[in-house]
């Protein structure tokens, strides 16, 4: 009898958990009649996310249709606006077959992440974001149409409301990209605006000296110890009173997964990520895997646990596309672990740095980290070339994001 395994999502999990399920089926010689691997999301594209706090942001994604075709994954366009686990069925939008009902026997959830924003008065009127395509998409229209307003500190000015790795690739960034704009006599001021008391709070102490070197020299200010208490559309309001004029606040403070985890029964952490085993099956429902950023996993029997990253999303996308396929096919599941880590932190026109390990280990600063940050972004993260062969060689839960 046919079975199908449904995949959920088609970011960096999503397509890894494809790409590895259609490998261990091709390794098992079992036929795509006998196990229909579907993929379900709203574009067949991948949205590079990491790079979305460039310029021209609308190029930065990179199509799927092909690669799937060639590994014999069926695509279905649509948004998934409910989870069954009961009856194993989702219910599926799409423009083409309005709202219809798709069984499974596996499914694995790969539905990322949303930034998270608080009830801030005035956040969801005035308050940009890098977070997905179309807001990455605003904001570039917005920062290109400051060019017909009047000098003023407002318009010269960028407040980035968060101190963590977002924010501070999108500040760093930002000074290049408004003198573009601007002109070179523009009086530009980015400030980027922390709750903690250290910028780079996840960081640890050895890189934090380098980032705030290279804060100062992309001439980014910080303000720490204090929040965002209320905006509208001339400015910003921090905590402890201070009056920001500005035109463009962005939001880059923590992030969620997404809403549709919340449909899956299991225990969840603070993020809302589901709290997943050593297979990342989630444990209190049957025939159901959580992965990338909507999963909790351990990554080794140290207490270390997969964050909210491609890094970790990629190679947690393999296992879980793996041993989801795994079970149709009366194989042994392969437990997820991911003992490397590294670190490529943005910093504009400052270069970049590179650490390795959960100890945030230094290893390369400056122009040479740029390089490796510049080959990560154009190269590591995009999808395999739409080649059979080659597309599921990229897919061994083994190897991918092996560092």
């Amino acid at each position: 009898m046919p079975q199908r395994l449904v995949i959920i999502g088609a970011g960096f999990a999503g397509m890894y958990a494809a790409l590895s399920a259609a490998r261990l089926r091709d390794a098992k010689r079992a036929s795509a009649e006998k196990l229909e691997i579907v993929l379900v999301a709203p574009e067949p594209t991948l949205v590079v996310r990491p790079r979305l706090y460039e310029a021209n942001p609308e190029t930065l994604i990179a199509p799927l249709d092909e690669v799937l075709k060639a590994i014999d994954v069926r695509y279905v366009q649509g948004t998934v606006e409910a989870i069954d686990t009961r009856s194993r069925s989702i219910e599926v939008a799409s423009k083409a077959l309005r709202r219809h009902t798709m069984p499974y026997d596996r499914l694995v959830l790969a539905t990322g992440s949303r930034l998270f924003r608080p009830e801030i008065p005035g956040l969801a009127e005035h308050a940009f974001s890098v977070d997905q395509l179309d807001d990455a998409i605003k904001l570039d229209r917005h920062i290109h149409g400051l060019a017909g307003r009047a000098a003023s500190s407002a318009r010269d000015t960028v407040v980035v409301a968060g101190g963590g790795f977002t924010g501070i690739e999108v500040a760093t960034e930002m000074p290049a990209r408004l003198r573009k704009i601007l002109g070179p006599d523009a009086k530009i001021r980015v400030v980027i605006v922390e709750r903690g008391a250290a910028i780079a709070p996840d960081m640890g102490a050895e890189p934090r000296p380098v980032i705030e070197k290279a804060l100062a020299e992309c001439g980014v200010e910080t303000r720490l110890n204090v929040g965002v208490a209320a905006l509208d559309d001339a400015g910003v309001t921090l905590s402890d009173g201070t009056r920001i004029e500005s035109a463009t606040v962005i939001w880059a403070a923590g992030m969620r997964a997404a809403p549709l985890t919340a449909q899956v029964p299991g225990e969840r952490d603070k993020f809302g990520r589901l709290l997943v085993d050593r297979a990342l099956r989630v444990p209190e429902v049957a025939g159901v895997f959580a992965t990338g950023d909507a999963a909790k996993a351990a990554c080794d029997d140290q207490g270390n646990h997969a964050l909210m990253s491609c890094q970790h999303a990629t190679r947690m996308g393999a296992f879980a596309g793996n041993n989801a396929a795994a079970e149709l096919l009366g194989e042994p599941t392969m437990p997820y672990h991911q003992k490397g880590y590294a670190t490529c932190l943005d910093l504009g026109q400052a270069g970049a740095i590179f650490t390795r390990g959960w100890d945030r280990k230094l290893e390369l600063v400056g122009a040479k980290a740029k390089a490796t940050k510049k080959e990560i972004n154009t190269v590591w993260i995009y999808p395999p070339r739409a080649e059979r062969v080659a597309a599921l060689a990229s897919a061994d839960p083994e190897h991918v994001t092996d560092l």
